[in-house]
């Protein structure tokens, strides 16, 4: 089993995309705004691939399988630790997690889900109510951080996500109340992942969020043909909104903070007789 390093574009958005709803981030991250900053890896000839992202204070580490493939992204894992960085964020599924305990301390924030929109004609009809969703940027950027420090501490956001033309915001009296963005948007690879989705507390109930999130997936459907999103598993109004909007489940997976164990710490194999 040898780890190789993956530098082919094209050979990755094969891969990918024949699971586009399971691989949205890794598609959306071959785009050339994302791509220098991203490095891949595999132990196989067609299996999983693992993404190492490298944008933020932490590198990121994303590694997605089927169950049916959950034994090739172990194997992969395993091979991956030696060249992982000392502490990363993962989003991983199956056991992977698991198998860098070996060599790594978890810290686990919880399961969250992947959810694909395959119902696009829910979003569509679904009501704006009083709100009206318009498109943000870098002049923005003051009052959509406020927001979040208001909202949303500690969330994780790209600035340059801003330049993709795809957030959304809805104001009350002038003042940004909500918002709803992208991870990622690609219209080369034609995906896009939903994030940074944002209320108010002052307006938390009045159909604000779903408003947004409706307004831009109708936007993001003029130039892509898949869109997902992550949500957290035990937020049930955020999923309960997400379904109605028509989104469903694609896998689940966990997240957590990696950090490498000192040597000493580390298991070791007991010698055979």
């Amino acid at each position: 089993m040898t780890l190789r390093s993956l530098h082919d574009r094209a050979a990755l958005a094969d891969r990918f995309r024949r699971d586009p709803a399971m691989h949205l981030m890794e598609l959306g991250d071959l785009d050339d705004l994302l791509w220098p900053h991203t490095s891949w890896y595999t132990v196989s000839r067609d299996g999983p691939v693992a993404l190492v992202y490298s944008v933020g204070s932490i590198p990121t580490v994303l590694a997605f399988a089927r169950p049916e493939e959950a034994a090739r992204l172990e194997e992969l894992a395993g091979a991956l630790a030696p060249v992982l960085p000392r502490r990363f964020f993962g989003h991983l599924t199956g056991a992977a997690g698991k198998v860098l305990e070996a060599a790594y301390e978890a810290r686990p924030h919880g399961t969250l889900l992947r959810m694909a929109l395959t119902d696009p004609d829910r979003a569509a009809r679904h009501p704006s109510g009083p709100w009206r969703p318009a498109p943000l940027d870098r002049s923005d950027l003051p009052e959509l951080l406020a927001l979040f420090e208001q909202a949303y501490p500690g969330n994780w956001f790209d600035h340059r996500m801003l330049d993709t033309g795809q957030y959304l915001g809805a104001r009350q009296d002038g003042r940004l109340v909500a918002v709803a963005g992208v991870h990622v948007h690609s219209a080369v690879y034609r995906v896009a992942a939903i994030g940074n989705v944002t209320t108010h507390p002052e307006v938390r109930g009045q159909g604000v969020g779903g408003a947004c999130v409706a307004a831009l997936c109708r936007r993001l459907g003029q130039s892509v043909d898949h869109i997902g999103l992550n949500v957290r598993a035990d937020n049930a109004t955020a999923v309960g909104l997400y379904r109605r909007l028509g989104f469903t489940e694609v896998t689940e997976f966990a997240e957590a903070t990696f950090t490498a164990r000192p040597a000493t710490d580390r298991p070791t194999e007991r010698p055979t007789d």
